[in-house]
């Protein structure tokens, strides 16, 4: 049998191509309890229940408001998860409704608020480590919160923030404006998960 020349050579690409590899993502949220551990992506695109699933767990914690999750920030936390070597996350805030975000003091344009942010809880030992690998990505927005124990991953704009902190001078410094605005979300959050 003859095989035309450009016919053979993309069966060969075929044949020696790795199957692609499913994505799989653990996370829980703190304030809810919800959780999804499964794949949400077969290799080649996105599983439409999954990431309904995934905004159902993702939804505002104030009002339960569930709003589409942005595929591409699911995607930045899977593959530092990947890089990371962690297996499981625990989501402090993902989907924001406009009041919940002037609650907890959030930014006005905040990725929050288009579901295509997360702000993910990171044992003290590894913030440092996955805030530098989050940035390393060159995806998104990246702002680190050593202080308040968590990295905040956006598939917005590439930026970042809270990564240039001097090292502490014996006494205190005075607080700053975004300081006292992090106390305030982190009090929020607090207040969120009593009720």
């Amino acid at each position: 049998m003859l095989v035309a020349p450009g016919l053979a050579h993309a069966a060969a690409r075929r044949r020696a191509s790795p199957p692609l590899a499913q994505r799989r993502l653990a996370l829980r949220h703190a304030a809810t309890g919800s959780r999804f551990d499964g794949p949400y992506h077969n290799g080649v695109e996105f599983d439409a229940g999954a990431m309904r699933e995934l905004s159902i767990v993702l939804a505002d914690t104030r009002t339960g408001t569930v709003h589409p999750f942005d595929p591409k920030a699911i995607d930045i936390l899977w593959e530092l998860g990947t890089r990371e070597r962690m297996e499981a996350f625990t989501v402090l805030s993902g989907y924001r409704t406009p009041a919940t975000n002037a609650a907890v003091h959030g930014a006005g344009d905040s990725q929050h608020l288009r579901a295509a942010a997360l702000d993910v809880q990171i044992p003290k030992a590894r913030l440092a480590a996955f805030g530098d690998a989050a940035r390393g990505l060159g995806r998104g927005g990246v702002g680190s919160y050593p202080d308040h124990g968590f990295v905040h991953v956006d598939s917005g704009p590439v930026r970042s923030w809270g990564f240039d902190r001097a090292v502490a001078a014996p006494r205190a410094p005075a607080r700053t404006p975004e300081q006292i605005r992090l106390d305030r979300m982190a009090e929020a959050w607090a207040q969120t998960r009593r009720r």
